[in-house]
């Protein structure tokens, strides 16, 4: 399968993709001729080497030598599209793209989406940033793809309404599910057509997934801070799927504490677990001059991330927390339940491959029998997973 993946440090635009697909193996002509498909004329698509902040980069611009003699509406453009000689796919997500970028445009000029107007030149640039890029990733036989999180920018910035800042109304629209930062020169770095696309084409933001690189490309932005490598950077390569189990991002949240009493721990987990945190640890260490100390440390999902540290803000004594973005792999899972000779006990079964698995009861319930009954509670436990064994073979399971 061909993985692409999109690192956003320095934001992206539309010219930013087009530019690191070309830098990274897509034939410049067959883009072109590719686009031939597309019946809009008056513009010239123009590659050229660059150096962003010290970084060899693709610059592709679109030339527009006459564009439409009065704004456009988004029924026309996708009309354009649709008439287009496009391969299907290409067609469906290029109309995704404008109907995401017409949706917040007419949320930010509080207008419905079909009476959001493209400006004239713009339409042209628009749609040939939009289709290239699209098709630029069928041709490349992209199947899956994915980002980091996006650089926005800072600041202000002139525009046809006048200074706004940064990011304007419709960027600011179009971050809705998409973990965002701002960072580096204060100016615009990521554009509506820029994260129209990205939105449109990437199925899952986080850090780089596994996979085979065989191609990196670096596609540069019209603007050159100084410093500052403005481009877009993008692999290109074979995903590599996990021999067991689901991968997934998550972000490990984590503080130390030296100075919280042993007894307020037992609460602390407890509310950063009813957070959402998926697992809570406090790890013992030797801080500065010598001094013990502890590691409180959670995972959780991006949504539940906050709500974990405002718990270890508010429940502990801590000035600061850490937080990282990492991937986890977990087994693929099941609840069965057993009985044993003091009651029912719920088994939590994981899939370890060529139709393997192995089982751990639910350790809340082995409590409750053990106290019901008077037994070790490792007896129940062992007895569960003796009883979920038989009845795993009478089902013709290993």
């Amino acid at each position: 399968m061909t993985q692409l993946y999109f690192d956003c440090f320095s934001g992206v635009s539309g010219d930013m993709i087009l530019g690191a697909l070309v830098d990274a193996g897509l034939p410049f002509k067959d883009l072109v001729r590719g686009l031939r498909a597309l019946p809009a004329d008056g513009y010239v698509l123009k590659s050229k080497k660059v150096i962003r902040g010290g970084l060899h980069a693709t610059k592709v611009d679109v030339v527009v030598r006459d564009g439409f003699r009065s704004p456009v509406p988004l029924s026309r453009v996708q009309r354009i599209i649709a008439s287009s000689r496009l391969p299907a796919p290409v067609k469906d997500l290029s109309r995704e793209v404008f109907e995401r970028l017409a949706r917040a445009e007419g949320v930010a000029h509080r207008v419905s989406p079909s009476e959001v107007q493209f400006h004239e030149v713009g339409v042209v640039d628009s749609l040939v940033d939009v289709t290239g890029s699209v098709l630029g990733c069928h041709l490349l036989g992209v199947d899956r793809a994915s980002a980091s999180s996006v650089n926005l920018g800072s600041g202000v910035m002139d525009s046809a309404h006048g200074r706004l800042p940064v990011p304007g109304p419709a960027v600011a629209l179009l971050t809705r599910g998409v973990p965002v930062y701002s960072a580096g020169p204060v100016r615009e770095l990521t554009t509506p057509t820029g994260l129209a696309l990205l939105s449109t084409l990437v199925q899952e933001y986080g850090p780089l997934p596994l996979m085979r690189p065989t191609a990196i490309g670096y596609g540069a932005g019209a603007a050159d801070p100084d410093g500052w490598p403005n481009v877009l950077r993008i692999f290109l390569g074979e995903s590599i799927p996990a021999s067991l189990g689901d991968t997934e991002t998550v972000v490990q949240i984590e503080t130390n504490l030296d100075d919280l009493h042993p007894q307020a721990y037992e609460t602390v987990m407890d509310r950063v677990f009813a957070a959402g945190a998926l697992d809570v640890t406090l790890t013992p260490v030797i801080m500065k001059h010598g001094r013990p100390g502890i590691v409180l440390a959670a995972l959780a999902s991006r949504e539940k991330a906050e709500a974990v540290a405002g718990v270890m803000f508010r429940e502990t004594t801590t000035l600061g927390v850490r937080l990282q973005e990492m991937g986890r792999r977990v087994l693929r899972r099941r609840i069965e339940s057993v009985r044993t000779r003091g009651g029912m006990v719920r088994v939590k079964v994981a899939e370890i491959g060529e139709g393997g698995t192995k089982a751990a009861p639910e350790y809340q319930d082995c409590k409750r029998i053990a106290e019901q009954t008077g037994r070790p509670v490792r007896e129940v436990m062992e007895e569960a997973v003796l009883a979920y064994r038989k009845q795993a073979q009478g089902k013709g399971k290993k």
